[in-house]
């Protein structure tokens, strides 16, 4: 792993054992050759592993004997490149606590400078340009380092020595602060305007490590409602910075395992249950998303009097990607910012806010991005490079390489144009990067035809290319993470959309089979119609007129309690006359179809809202009987469940007390068709993956109802949805590929 201060703890770890020799980094990571007596050649090794940096991961250590050549001190050598790189490079790091005191040391030549870091925290791939990490390849190289920094820079017993990104405030970038025409140059005075701003109820854009934030004060109602107006953001939820771990957890319910997560070194949002209401924050969603400060200038934001909880979100426009360039930046965000807090260095690539939650089986990522991108996600055992895709949702790309798959930060939803953009730029960056030639390339790609994705991977020159079946990538990415390559599972793949082998849309499927050997489908929910096709998704009445049709014995919906607009009636015509309508077996819709039942009858405003408000309805009842979700002849049966649910609503039951008879009503028939196929296949692992499984009660119920009859595994390398499909595209096509070439 290069960037990370590995090279540094070699020569002190080296020396602190009279060794003399080299280090250097290569094309596939660091290479040491160490000359000595074999007592202090043993500690070394014992040591090199027990005591690396915090951020170093050691995958692979190969030690072999050879002559001493008579090397009298031990240095760092130049970085060599021989061929084509595989080195891991880090993902951004946090500011650590050692600069954070001098940060805040009046005596200090670093105090209150915004740029500070070490050989131990701060920005990294974010600053990359090529491969070897050096200072000349990063986003740094405009600004030389003055004595006293090249003093520490080459000094084996300081902290940042070869730190690539230091600097200090006399030879280093700065902040500015723009608002208009008012311009306010230096460090101190733009945070102490921005602050001014913010606590006077402003937006103010602020530079960070990957890209642009939009702050504004969390607990002003009228500044965040202004935010959501000026970035058309209707109800998704914002993100929220908290000052510290202390007001983290008077915000949200932290369990141990989320203050792991939230105090990580990859600093990621981490979903918790709200503890306390923030208007317009996260409207109709009990859970709040937190973060803390993972860079010098939100420390400095907070000590210099901002508000103490902020909003936090990613500038930009709905659905475009984050802004991170300074012009891209004023021109986008011109009309939502009222100020812009700017940094001088300039940022490599636009890197996201990771998102994740500690779930019911373990940690998982929703959102895989800074503080994880670009490390490897998994070893894939193929020589030749692999480039797979992804999917269209939640996008992101894989790049294997020398058998390392490493996985781009979060991109976003294809269908916008700039995420198209980023898309692309994506992919010839991290080819660049890797120095991996278009022509050489195993392109692994949804089988959708219609993708974006997919039209982009059949332009490319490579050496062969792959149609992964998007349910199949889901099940094989959970066992990517785990290199489980012939292992035989139970797969279990719900999510809201994905192209099925006969053309329909899929997105409740069971699975058996490996990686190795494939996947065969042994069951799904029951085929229901998809009236207006791809409308569906974004109104939850049309999911209800296709899953009802088939119910011809219910009542009519358009009475009370349901109150349906027109647009139910219009789509139930077009499903029982088969009139553009298309066949679907996705579960993300049968949730659609429940929240329609349950009053969610308008638009949704972003993509799985429906689902989530189900799911957070559900929670504000303890318990409910579960609705009749029977699994017969390999398909799950909606109608008992929808149809039990259509009476209890007409008698007047709650529509919380609904929403948890059908959550739990789903775990059940999932437990139900689990336990005949492990069974009938005689499988004893079962793998969930999909959106669907995002839906941490779901989880909880599943968890509880399956006790220890089966192993269940999850994601929790790459995330459940989309975010990780490319994953499971490499793997399934490195396989297919080795077959055929066997």
């Amino acid at each position: 792993m290069q960037g990370v201060g590995f090279r540094p703890f070699v020569l002190r770890l080296a020396r602190a054992n009279t060794l003399a020799g080299w280090v250097l980094n290569d094309e596939e990571g660091v290479e040491i050759h160490l000359e000595g007596d074999a007592p202090s050649l043993d500690q070394f090794v014992r040591s090199l592993v027990a005591e690396r940096p915090p951020a170093a991961c050691i995958h692979a250590l190969d030690v072999q004997t050879a002559q001493p050549i008579g090397f009298r001190e031990f240095t760092i050598r130049d970085s060599r490149l021989r061929g084509r790189p595989s080195v891991r490079i880090s993902a951004d790091l946090p500011v650590c606590e050692a600069c954070l005191k001098e940060l805040f040391a009046p005596a200090d030549r670093r105090y209150r400078y915004p740029y500070i870091n070490c050989t131990n925290c701060g920005p990294r791939y974010s600053v990359i340009v090529s491969l070897p990490y050096d200072r000349r390849n990063t986003t740094m190289r405009a600004w030389p380092l003055d004595d006293y920094c090249a003093d520490q820079f080459g000094d084996p017993g300081d902290r940042r020595f070869h730190a690539q990104p230091v600097a200090c405030p006399a030879c280093g970038p700065h902040y500015f602060l723009q608002a208009g025409n008012e311009v306010v140059l230096g460090d101190d005075a733009s945070i102490a305007r921005a602050v001014e701003l913010l606590n006077a109820g402003a937006i103010v854009a602020v530079k960070g490590l990957g890209g642009y934030h939009l702050a504004c004060d969390a607990t002003n109602p009228a500044a965040v409602q202004s935010l959501r107006d000026r970035k058309f953001r209707k109800e998704k939820p914002f993100a929220l910075m908290a000052a510290s771990v202390q007001e983290a957890r008077e915000l949200v319910e932290l369990s141990a395992e989320a203050e792991s997560l939230i105090t990580s070194a990859a600093r990621p949002i981490v979903l918790a249950r709200a503890k306390i209401e923030l208007a317009h924050v996260s409207p109709g969603n009990d859970d709040l998303g937190v973060m803390l400060p993972y860079t010098p200038l939100h420390h400095l934001l907070f000590t210099a009097g901002s508000p103490r909880v902020l909003v936090m979100t990613s500038a930009n426009r709905s659905s475009e990607p984050i802004a991170y360039r300074d012009q891209e930046a004023t021109d986008r965000l011109n009309g939502i910012a009222d100020a812009f807090l700017m940094g001088e260095r300039p940022i490599a690539r636009r890197v996201d806010d990771s998102i994740a939650r500690a779930g019911s089986f373990g940690p998982v990522i929703l959102r895989r991005s800074r503080g994880y991108a670009p490390s490897a996600v998994a070893p894939i055992p193929i020589a030749n490079p692999i480039l797979a895709v992804g999917a269209d949702l939640k996008n992101t790309v894989t790049l294997v390489v020398n058998g390392q798959a490493m996985m781009s930060q979060h991109i976003g939803d294809l269908d916008q144009y700039e995420s198209s953009k980023a898309f692309r730029e994506t992919v010839d960056d991290l080819t660049a990067m890797y120095e991996v030639p278009r022509q050489d390339l195993i392109v692994a790609r949804d089988a959708h035809p219609q993708y974006l994705s997919t039209a982009y991977a059949l332009e490319l020159p490579g050496a062969a290319s792959y149609s992964i079946q998007h349910h199949r990538a889901h099940v094989a990415s959970v066992l990517a993470e785990r290199s489980a390559w012939e292992k035989r599972v139970l797969g279990v793949s719900f999510d809201g959309t994905g192209y099925g082998d006969d053309g329909s849309t899929w997105g409740g499927e069971f699975f058996v089979g490996s990686i190795l050997e494939g996947f065969d489908r042994v069951g799904h929910l029951r085929p229901a119609a998809l009236a207006g096709g791809d409308a569906a998704a974004r109104h939850p009445v049309q999911s209800a007129a296709g899953f009802l049709a088939q119910m011809e014995n219910l009542l009519d919906l358009g009475a009370a309690p349901f109150f349906f607009p027109e647009r139910y009636g219009q789509s139930l015509e077009l499903a029982r006359k088969r009139v553009r309508t298309f066949t679907t077996t996705s579960v993300g819709r049968l949730f659609d179809a429940a929240a329609a039942l349950l009053g969610f009858t308008r638009e949704v405003t972003f993509e799985g809202q429906a689902a989530m408000w189900v799911e957070h309805l559900a929670r504000t009842e303890a318990f409910a009987e579960p609705y009749d979700f029977p699994f017969h002849e390999g398909e799950l049966d909606f109608r008992p469940l929808l149809g039990a649910m259509v009476l209890d609503r007409l008698h007047r039951t709650s529509p919380s007390r609904c929403a948890r008879a059908f959550q739990r009503g789903v775990a059940k028939g999932l437990c139900d068709a689990i336990a005949v196929l492990s069974e009938t296949h005689a499988m004893d692992t079962i793998v969930l993956s999909g959106g669907v499984f995002q839906n941490e009660l779901l989880l909880n119920d599943l968890k509880s109802l399956i006790g220890r009859r089966v192993e269940v595994w999850t994601n929790s390398t790459v995330p459940p949805n989309d975010g990780g499909i490319s994953l499971g595209q490499a793997a399934l096509a490195a396989f297919l590929h080795l077959k055929q070439h066997a």
